[in-house]
């Protein structure tokens, strides 16, 4: 049975990816630490065992994307429109994560659907950080509101009925606070090592 893991992410653009962290970065930094969360993510995919690895992106690639990736564009809509597309691509289990927990490690994706049909990551903001389905069903997905304090709660009632296992709760990197304590966590990180660079650059 193929298993694959998703990562669904926007290209690191200044002005178009993590605009809440500006300010205190500019938009430029701010792309930066997008651009050092986003290859941190995809390194610890790249090391997660997994029959396919698929980057669902907005934008083009670059050179922060390694080898062994499939990559996909983005559907047009909401993002429960282009959660539900990233999992149509997939014929068996799927994990899907998105590019801002640059803390995750392999570990955490390396997940085993023989008793489970689901998996759900919890958010420190509400949402989620991951989410795994044995059978995908893009139905799952569609009309969940995303992008509130109640989205998290919301899809993991969609998953009702289904055998669910519940991931650790991670925080996503949104503000600057969000990222100082996202890189205490992985402190010998790409992200964490921009973080530093930004943060000393400022003094």
């Amino acid at each position: 049975m193929t298993t694959t893991l998703l990562v669904i992410a926007k290209e690191p653009r200044p002005g178009r990816v993590k605009t809440r962290l500006t300010p205190p970065f500019t938009p430029e930094e701010a792309a930066a630490l997008a651009e050092a969360s986003l290859a941190d993510t995809l390194a610890t995919v790249a090391r997660t065992p997994a029959d396919r690895r698929i980057l669902v992106l907005e934008g083009e690639p670059g050179p922060w994307l390694p080898p062994g990736f499939e990559v996909v564009r983005q559907c047009t809509g909401g993002l429960d429109e282009r959660l539900a597309a990233a999992f149509a691509h997939c014929d068996g289990p799927a994990l899907l994560i998105g590019m801002d927990t640059p803390q995750v490690t392999p570990d955490l994706l390396t997940v085993d659907f023989a008793d489970c049909d689901a998996y759900f990551g919890p958010a420190e903001d509400g949402g989620f950080w991951a989410l795994g389905l044995a059978a995908p069903d893009p139905s799952l997905l569609r009309g969940v509101p995303m992008s509130t304090p109640h989205t998290g709660a919301a899809q993991r009632s969609r998953l009702a009925g289904l055998r669910v296992r519940d991931l650790p709760r991670l925080r996503d990197v949104d503000t600057a606070y969000d990222a100082e304590l996202v890189a205490k966590a992985a402190p010998e990180g790409r992200f964490a090592t921009a973080l530093r660079r930004l943060t000393e650059a400022g003094r």
